[in-house]
């Protein structure tokens, strides 16, 4: 996106470079990275920068305002509403695919948005280890919002420990080391201090909730929640039954609480009116379908990961949903073929990172991380055997 860095960028590069790179990296926690990694960051100029900002701004307008929970009252499956909802969420992923506008400008196009965890700890790590093998542009970098490493981790412990000791706080999901994401969790453990828990470890007594910290049962107090329903409802019943201690009362306090992923959601997105963010509608309140159907993509709104998403579609395609209340049609953004490789062009889309600290009027910007691509959509599934492209994040200009 910066020609000058990208042209110095690619002609530096070496495959052993990289190589070392990727080296210490799966070191760290050896076994642990199960994804791949591309062999560049992004290189964000400033002015694009404030306009993934302004979208992001204003669209937590929204999320502060009032109004947003009489806005989202049916964004929450009956069935899968957590008792206990606090006042806001704790942390909120905003992904953008970089796109070309018709006057031909690069531009971010917002592509989801969740009120819900990401890679938050993996990304220290991997800016730590990409300065050891690669230089970093002056003036530029990873952090956001006026952070750093230091004052990033320490947002970070305030929001997930809060008051209590990291012992009496967990990171929960299904069977964590497991999960394709793990490498995330174990640097959490690493950065704060807290212990990965598995939804089958957990030991309840009354409204009380403990886990096992070697040999000592200790109480949890707070749940850095990780367990997302889609996946919760695919595992064997036996974990499906450990999975409805979510829908009792118990004394405990969620980051973020589980009703917040449906919130800031898809969902979310038809309230949404910005120059970033592409016209999205409930399927059940579009009254004409638009005759550029090929122009639109129609995605559930209770699935994840690009799960059951319509790219190719035509009007049968329409025809065919039974649960249109369930369903949106979102205006498709044009991914650009931004980030030069040695051999094709990739496409990149970028997840800011935005952390709402307990007693703070608003969520702030604080890191983030990237994907480049060269498929048709973005995602491992689609880049099989391709070569930079996978997991990275941004440099942006400061």
């Amino acid at each position: 996106m910066i020609p000058a860095i990208r042209k110095a960028y690619n002609e530096a590069f070496t495959a052993e470079k990289y190589q070392a790179f990727l080296e210490e990296l799966h070191n760290v926690h050896p076994g642990q990275l199960d994804f791949r990694v591309a062999e560049t960051p992004i290189f964000v100029p400033k002015d694009f920068t404030q306009k993934i900002l302004s979208a992001c701004e204003s669209i937590s307008d929204i999320i502060v305002s009032p109004q947003f929970k009489e806005l989202t009252k049916n964004a929450i499956p009956k069935h899968l509403q957590v008792p206990g909802e606090n006042e806001h969420t704790h942390f909120i992923a905003f992904d953008f695919g970089i796109c070309i506008n018709e006057a031909g400008e690069y531009e971010p196009q917002l592509i989801e948005m969740q009120g819900f965890p990401t890679l938050f700890a993996y990304e220290v790590l991997i800016d730590e280890v990409y300065r050891h093998h690669f230089p970093v542009p002056e003036g530029f970098d990873c952090y956001l919002g006026g952070l750093n490493r230091e004052s990033y981790i320490q947002l970070l412990k305030e929001i997930i420990i809060g008051n209590e000791q990291p012992e009496n706080v967990i990171l929960l999901e299904i069977f964590p080391r497991k999960q394709k994401t793990r490498i995330d969790f174990y640097c959490t453990e690493d950065y704060l201090g807290i212990k990965m828990v598995c939804l089958t470890e957990l030991i309840r007594e009354g409204k009380k909730l403990y886990y096992m910290n070697g040999d000592t049962k200790t109480e949890v107090k707070r749940i850095y929640n990780r367990v997302i329903f889609d996946d919760l409802q695919q595992q064997s019943p036996e974990v499906q039954e450990k999975g409805k201690i979510f829908f009792e009362e118990l004394d405990v306090q969620w980051v973020p609480h589980p009703n917040w992923f449906y919130r800031i959601s898809k969902y979310t997105l038809p309230l949404i009116k910005h120059p970033y963010v592409p016209p999205t509608y409930f399927l059940n309140e579009v009254t004409q379908i638009p005759a550029d159907l090929e122009n639109y993509v129609l995605k559930p709104l209770f699935s994840f990961a690009g799960q059951g998403v319509i790219i190719d579609l035509a009007k049968e395609d329409i025809d065919k949903v039974k649960d249109p209340e369930n369903w949106i049609l979102q205006r498709k953004v044009k991914y650009a073929d931004v980030i030069q490789t040695p051999d094709v062009p990739a496409k990149a889309e970028i997840r800011m990172f935005y952390f709402w600290k307990e007693g703070t009027p608003r969520p702030v910007p604080a890191n983030n991380l990237g994907r480049l691509s060269k498929g048709k959509m973005i995602g491992v599934r689609y880049n099989k055997d391709k070569e930079w492209v996978g997991g990275n994040f941004c440099y942006f200009e400061q």
